[in-house]
C-alpha cells in the first residue's frame, strides 16, 4: 500500500510511535510518505528505500499573525495523495491533523479520489488539549468523520468516549517496541563510568511537563539515596527542567544526579539501569515504561491511565497512586535491596514487553488499513 502518515516530528510519544510504525511498514514493502513540517527525529541520519518525507512549508504573510498550518497541511496532503497515489491517510494526534486530513479528503473526493482517513488518538490530544472548549467541537467532529479511529490503550478509549460525543467505533491498537533496537546489551564499561563504586542506577525519561510529576522523581531518589548508594539519570527536556534541576541541587549530591537532555540512543542508558521511575499524573499508554521493560528494567510507576495495561503490579514492577512518593520509594528500595527479586522482575518485565513486539502489532495495522480501505463505509 501507499500510506501517508501525518505526525508531529518530535521526541514525544505520538511522533515516535508514528515514525516507528512507518519504518516497520516500509520494511514490509509498503511505500510510506511522512507529511509534516520537518523530518521526524527518528528518521534523521537514515535512508530507507521506500520511505519518503514531504515538508509542509509555511509562508510568511503580513496578514497572518500566526501562519495557518492546518490549511498548509491540508493542501500538502492533497498534493502528496495525487502524486504519490496514496491509498490511505494515517494521522497521529487529533489536533490539528484529523481536521486537516478531513478537509483534504473532501477536496480529493471532488476530484474523483476517495482516500480514507484513519486517526490514531495518543493521549493529551484527548485528555488535555482536546477537552479545551477552544478545540472540542472540531476534535469531536474530526473523530466522527474519520473513516477509522484507533486508540493506544483501553484507558484512552474510555476517556475519549467519556469526554466526547463520539459516534464512531474506536479500535484499541497498543503501542509497540522494536526489539532490534530496544534490548539488553552489555554496557558494563558505561555502567562503571556512571557508578564507579557499584551504586544502583535509577532512570527517568520524559518531556519534563507538569503532568510527568518530575519533582516526585527527585523526592523519591532523595529518599532512596539516603539509604542505598545510588545514581539518577534524568533523560529528556521540557518546561519543568530548570525547576527540577534546582530541586535536585537542594536535595541531592550534585554527583548523584545527571541531567542528560534529549537522547536519541536512550536504549544504551536503559541498558545500565536497575529501576525505571514513572510517577506521571496521566499516561495514555506509557511508551517510556515499555522501552525500559524491553531492556529488562522493572518499572515503579503511578497507576494512571494506560500504565496498568503495560506495567503489571508485583510482576514487572509496582503501581502506586499518583503522588505516593513514600510508597514508590518503599517499592523501589524493595527491589534494590533484593538481588534475586530484582533479577526476577527484570526477566518478567522483558517477557511482558515481548507482547508488544512490533512484529505482533504491524499485522493488526495492516489488517485495519485494508478493512477501512475496502469497506466502502466511509462517509
Amino acid at each position: 500500500m501507499n500510506i501517508g502518515i501525518v505526525c508531529y516530528p518530535t521526541f514525544g510519544g505520538s511522533g515516535v510511535v508514528a515514525t516507528e510504525l512507518g519504518k516497520g511498514l516500509a520494511q514490509k514493502g509498503h511505500n510510506v510518505h511522512f507529511i509534516t513540517y520537518k523530518e521526524p527525529a527518528r528518521l534523521l541520519d537514515m535512508f530507507v528505500e521506500n520511505i519518503y518525507f514531504h515538508e509542509v512549508r509555511l509562508n510568511d504573510y503580513p496578514l497572518f499573525e500566526y501562519a495557518p498550518y492546518e490549511t498548509a497541511l491540508a493542501s500538502k496532503l492533497v498534493d502528496v495523495a495525487i502524486h504519490a497515489n496514496l491509498d490511505v491517510f494515517h494521522v497521529h494526534y487529533a489536533i490539528p491533523h484529523a481536521s486537516a486530513a478531513y478537509m483534504a479528503r473532501q477536496i480529493l473526493l471532488e476530484r474523483g479520489r476517495d482516500i480514507p482517513v484513519i486517526t490514531t488518538l495518543h493521549g493529551t490530544d484527548i485528555t488535555l488539549v482536546g477537552k479545551d472548549p477552544t478545540y472540542e467541537p472540531v476534535v469531536t467532529y474530526s473523530i466522527n468523520k474519520s473513516c477509522g479511529v484507533t486508540a493506544v490503550s483501553e484507558s484512552l478509549k474510555k476517556d475519549t468516549l467519556a469526554h466526547f460525543d463520539i459516534k464512531n467505533e474506536i479500535e484499541v491498537i497498543p503501542n509497540f517496541i522494536d526489539f532490534s533496537r530496544f534490548k539488553k546489551i552489555n554496557k558494563d564499561h558505561f555502567k562503571k563510568a556512571i557508578a564507579p563504586n557499584g551504586e544502583r542506577i535509577i532512570v527517568h525519561t520524559s518531556n519534563f511537563r507538569k503532568v510527568k510529576r518530575v519533582q516526585d522523581v527527585i523526592h523519591i531518589f532523595h529518599k532512596i539515596s539516603s539509604q542505598i548508594p545510588s545514581k539518577l539519570l534524568m533523560i529528556g527536556d521540557g518546561p519543568e527542567r530548570n525547576d527540577v534541576e534546582i530541586l535536585a541541587r537542594n536535595l541531592c549530591s550534585s554527583m548523584d544526579v545527571r541531567f542528560l537532555g534529549k537522547q536519541e540512543a536512550v536504549e544504551e542508558l536503559l541498558a545500565v539501569a536497575d529501576v525505571f521511575l514513572m510517577p506521571s499524573e496521566s499516561e495514555s499508554f506509557g511508551l517510556a515504561a515499555l522501552e525500559a521493560m524491553a531492556c529488562e528494567v522493572p518499572v515503579v510507576s503511578s497507576n494512571a491511565g494506560g500504565l496498568p495495561e503495560v506495567n503489571i503490579d508485583g510482576i514487572t514492577g509496582y503501581l502506586l497512586d499518583v503522588g505516593d512518593v513514600d510508597g514508590m520509594t518503599e517499592k523501589t528500595l524493595e527491589l534494590l535491596r533484593d538481588d534475586n527479586k530484582l533479577k526476577q522482575f527484570k526477566m518478567q518485565a522483558f517477557e511482558q514487553a515481548k507482547k508488544f513486539d512490533i512484529n505482533n502489532i504491524l499485522p493488526i495495522y495492516e489488517a485495519f488499513y485494508s478493512r477501512i480501505k475496502y469497506s466502502g463505509n466511509c462517509q
